[in-house]
């Protein structure tokens, strides 16, 4: 992971937050083509209903649409949070290449442990579990207080 790699991870969870901000779940999510542009960024969309509203997922969607199975491949997704099995399995079919992530599935499941909440109601698989020949660089340590501290919030806000 290098500079760049950590510009736009800080990027997704800048994403994060505005989910959060807007009263959804805090993960955002960005496609860049190998020449290093910015294509197609997302954020979670989840709090009207639909639980498969991943900005992951929405990545897929919009690669497949607008990109060359070429342009797929040597693309990179960032994301602030590792895929779930869901996105991971869009992200393998559509063909995308490299997943840059900024917390990983394990330690979003270890703070909900912490604080004392349930697993969600899909296993928290590693990308490479579910597509096993995508190219994964994550966590960035940088990064996780910020992460947890988004994730509180959401506890928080649930809570009340």
């Amino acid at each position: 992971m290098d500079a760049t790699d950590l510009t736009h991870l800080r990027r997704c969870v800048d994403l994060a937050r505005e989910a959060l901000d807007d009263g959804d779940e805090p993960f955002g999510s960005l496609i860049v083509s190998a020449a290093g542009d910015v294509l197609f960024e997302d954020r979670n969309r989840v709090a009207g209903g639909d639980q498969t509203r991943h900005p992951e997922f929405e990545i897929a969607r919009w690669a497949a649409a607008n990109m060359s199975p070429e342009e797929r491949v040597d693309a990179v997704v960032y994301t602030s949070g590792e895929h779930c099995p869901m996105c991971s399995a869009a992200h393998a079919w559509v063909g995308l290449g490299r997943i840059v992530y900024a917390t990983s599935s394990a330690q979003l499941t270890q703070w909900r442990a912490e604080w004392g909440l349930e697993s969600g109601p899909v296993a928290a698989l590693p990308i490479q579990a579910v597509a096993p020949g995508i190219e994964v660089d994550g966590p960035a340590d940088e990064l996780a207080d910020e992460v947890k501290q988004l994730q509180q919030r959401l506890v928080a806000r649930r809570s009340s």
